[in-house]
């Protein structure tokens, strides 16, 4: 069983059980899947440092291996790669155009400037903000 962190449209976060992230896919196709809140069946899935995290200490104890934070880390970064799109210095402007449905809602990443975050918190769009720290090759 494979627990998700789950949004709605509405911004209600909450946790959806699933057996894998196909049967996850197919139930919010059927809109089978609904906010607790709200009631809403436009969910999407957001990333849990948690589930991530959870995952690597589980694979180090399987191996004998101590858990070790900058893998960790790598592997944190390595599903924001795999599920955001990367947009750089344009993320307010997608954001915010995202925010009023001049663009699809994804997920994405990018840099802001300090006022950029202020315009953004003034628009009420979420986001999280997410050191990338520089790994050793």
């Amino acid at each position: 069983m494979i627990i998700y962190d789950l949004r709605c449209v509405k911004n209600h976060g909450f946790e959806g059980w699933f057996k894998d992230r196909s049967a996850f896919e197919e139930q919010k196709s059927e809109k089978l899947i609904t906010c607790p809140v709200c009631g809403s069946s436009d969910v999407a899935m957001v990333p849990s440092s948690i589930s991530i995290l959870g995952k690597e200490i589980r694979n180090a104890e399987k191996q004998g291996k101590e858990f070790q934070l900058p893998k960790a880390l790598q592997l944190f970064h390595e599903f924001l790669d795999r599920n955001f799109e990367e947009v750089g210095p344009k993320f307010t402007e997608i954001a915010l155009k995202i925010k009023s449905g001049e663009e699809e809602k994804r997920n994405i990443k990018g840099t802001t400037t300090k006022e950029e975050e202020e315009i953004l918190k003034e628009a009420g769009v979420e986001f999280v903000k997410i050191p990338v720290p520089k790994f050793d090759s």
